[in-house]
């Protein structure tokens, strides 16, 4: 069974830079496989998207977030990443993993941008 544990979050001030991780455990392959991405729920908000990759490493960023996001992935040790740099108070949200093969989500980590 396929499980999603998202790492890396934690409160940060605004500027500061931030990396999640998105450990795939018991893939057998499937995370490979498979575009996996990147949402994020702020408070009382709905999911949203942030970024994708797909299997062959080609990237989709929100434009919004395009100028300080990155997604990356290692295949080799089935994670995501996630790497936020000049982090705004808007920021602040639950950020979760998605296997889109799978349709499986990780259980997300909180990361909250404050001074």
């Amino acid at each position: 069974q396929v499980q999603l544990v998202e790492s890396g979050g934690g409160l940060v001030q605004p500027g500061e830079s931030l990396r999640l991780s998105c450990a795939a455990s018991g893939s057998r392959g499937t995370f490979a496989a498979s575009a996996v991405g990147w949402y994020r729920q702020p408070p009382g908000k709905q999911r949203d998207f942030v970024a994708r990759i797909t299997w062959s490493g080609r990237t989709y960023v929100a434009d919004s977030l395009k100028a300080r996001f990155t997604i990356s992935r290692d295949n080799t040790k089935n994670t995501l990443y996630l790497q936020m740099n000049s982090l705004t108070p808007e920021d602040t949200a639950v950020y979760y993993c998605n296997h889109e093969s799978l349709g499986l989500w990780g259980q997300g980590t909180l990361v909250t941008v404050s001074s």
